[in-house]
């Protein structure tokens, strides 16, 4: 079941979902290393981009062996947008180009960016139809991420859909959940669902994917053409491992022992390390550490130590204290990893931003090296 979009395709159909943070070049090869699919770096803002943030331009590394440079962009204003996608696929070789209008963080949402913009239905379509024009010049398709809508009485995705097709987008992606419940309770599936029964263009679906069945299942019941994968793989790479078993028919499901993850984490480190330095790569690789053990019997002390590592020299010794032939710990399977919370008491927006649906006069501009997740 390969997922094609455009001149795009890859064999399995599962997307590394773009996470502030998380998805560097480093951890895509990482993830690359266990299964096909499609990875995503980090998003990007097409301000920072356009006017040479140093920041933004660090962030466009890609991996040696990424034969497919995906990236996520983000932007309120359909000029900078379309300039940042030309300069993706002129200066840096972008193969694909994701658009995010999914982020639910208040320092985007506050600006009418990410999972606020799409209830603005002229600007979003503007945005949509100056990257697909500036894109269409190199081959490069592009597709969209997006949420329900704002909140259960301001859903936006069905009219999300249709714009999108209209503009000549390859492909949407929907996290079952509002901008109000963030990272909480149960993604929507049953949107998913009724999102592709709403447009031509391939659906990937968004949310709860934390097992390899949890994909199939998505696909049967949906009948969307991939998944999206974010929180799930957290200190689990190897989860790409078992989606790729899971839609070539196999079943395989694995279930690490702690020398095993050991060996994983070793591997992330040096990853890191070999794209960032030594002692940067080991301060990044500290927030993993946690995910990686969640659920094993390594103590606190051991914890907190592996948490300050500052050398691969040191991160040995560490690794050495943990006992490899601890099981995987089963309980672990199919629950929720990384950020969740409570929803939001309110989703902070612009001024005025629900008083139209079409406006675009309430737009703040992004700042040129802001950056979030998805």
């Amino acid at each position: 079941m390969p997922l094609t979009f455009g001149n795009v395709s890859v064999d399995t159909p599962v997307v590394l979902a773009p996470m502030a943070g998380i998805t560097n070049a480093a951890y895509r090869r990482l993830c690359a290393e266990q299964g096909a699919g499609l990875y995503v770096c980090e998003m990007i803002t097409s301000r920072g981009l356009v006017e040479g943030d140093e920041t933004t331009k660090a962030m466009l590394v890609f991996d040696e062996l990424e034969t497919v440079r995906s990236v996520q962009l983000y932007g309120t204003d359909p000029v900078y947008v379309g300039k940042a996608t030309e300069i993706l696929c002129a200066e840096y070789g972008v193969a694909h180009i994701d658009l995010n209008f999914g982020c639910p963080v208040p320092k985007v949402t506050r600006k009418g960016g990410g999972g606020a913009l799409p209830w603005k239905r002229t600007l979003l379509g503007e945005i949509l139809e100056h990257a697909v024009s500036a894109a269409s010049a190199y081959g490069v398709p592009v597709t969209m991420k997006t949420r329900k809508g704002i909140d259960e009485e301001h859903l936006t995705y069905l009219d999300a859909g249709r714009i999108a097709q209209e503009s000549g987008v390859a492909a949407i992606a929907l996290h079952g959940r509002t901008v109000e419940q963030s990272y909480s309770g149960r993604a929507d599936w049953d949107a998913i669902g009724e999102l592709v029964q709403h447009v031509d263009i391939p659906v990937l679906g968004n949310g709860d994917i934390w097992e390899a069945a949890d994909a199939l299942r998505m696909v049967e019941e949906t009948g969307v053409a991939g998944v999206v994968v974010g929180r799930g793989c957290l200190g689990r790479p190897w989860l790409f491992r078992d989606l790729a078993a899971a839609f070539a028919g196999e079943q395989v499901a694995t279930l690490p022992d702690l020398g095993e993850v050991r060996a994983m984490m070793r591997r992330h480190a040096e990853l890191l390390s070999q794209h960032m330095g030594e002692e940067r790569g080991c301060k990044e690789f500290r927030k993993h550490v946690s995910w990686y053990l969640k659920g094993f019997r390594a103590g606190g002390e051991l914890r907190h130590n592996l948490a300050l590592v500052d050398s691969l020299t040191r991160l040995d010794q560490l690794l050495d204290d943990l006992d490899p032939t601890e099981p995987f710990p089963v309980a672990e399977l199919g629950t929720p990893r990384g950020r969740q919370g409570a929803p939001r008491k309110r989703v902070v927006l612009p001024e005025g931003w629900l008083d139209d649906t079409d406006g675009t006069a309430c737009i703040v501009a992004e700042d040129a090296g802001e950056t979030s997740g998805g």
